[in-house]
């Protein structure tokens, strides 16, 4: 079984995938032009996820109002990386800070909130382990929109096509059609300062 805190991720030498639901006015958009471009907000944090999973869990299987596009963003590792690295964690979680002051902060200077929250299931059900998920706020955006992404592709047709086959119960067929994911490693001094295991 995975560690508790690990980052699990479809990723290779130089890039990572992340998962983003979006509305279609939003999604189309950045699917032609393979970037970000208004609506889509540069003002306000936007939060990105390597566990596709989770994100289902988030969007409902993309059938959240607002949520029903769901986008394979791949950047740059030394831009994930760069994004971590700016990281604080969204609450004051005694294996990382030693102080609530401290925390606090740290937190308030932050370019980039970080959270676990409980892995998902196929069947949408609560695992022993966490999944990461990064805030990138209006300080980043620029540079993670114009820098950062090397492709982004549409999953909706995936998504729809994995929870057809778990409304039909056919989960081990489903499984077979979901992203590959496994474990990112970390230097020690970014695992401390994220509270990874």
């Amino acid at each position: 079984m995975p560690s508790t805190y690990e980052i699990r991720a479809d990723f290779d030498s130089q890039s990572i995938v992340v998962y983003q639901a979006y509305p279609e006015q939003i999604a189309l958009a950045a699917i032609k032009n393979q970037t970000f471009e208004a609506p889509f907000s540069f003002t306000r944090m936007t939060w990105i996820k390597p566990s596709f999973l989770w994100l289902m869990e988030r969007s409902n299987w993309a059938q959240k109002s607002g949520q029903e596009h769901i986008l394979a963003i791949r950047i740059s590792r030394a831009g994930w990386e760069k994004a971590l690295q700016e990281g604080v964690l969204t609450s004051p979680e005694k294996r990382v800070y030693s102080d609530g002051q401290i925390w606090r902060e740290l937190f308030e200077q932050a370019k980039v909130h970080i959270q676990w929250d409980p892995e998902r299931s196929l069947r949408g059900q609560k695992l022993d382990y966490s999944s990461i998920q990064v805030g990138i706020s209006r300080y980043l955006i620029e540079e993670f929109v114009r820098e950062w992404i090397l492709e982004i592709k549409d999953y909706t047709p995936l998504t729809r096509k994995v929870h057809n086959l778990c409304k039909a119960g056919k989960y081990e067929q489903a499984k077979r059609f979901l992203p590959s994911e496994k474990r990112y490693e970390l230097s020690d001094k970014l695992k401390k300062q994220i509270g990874a295991s």
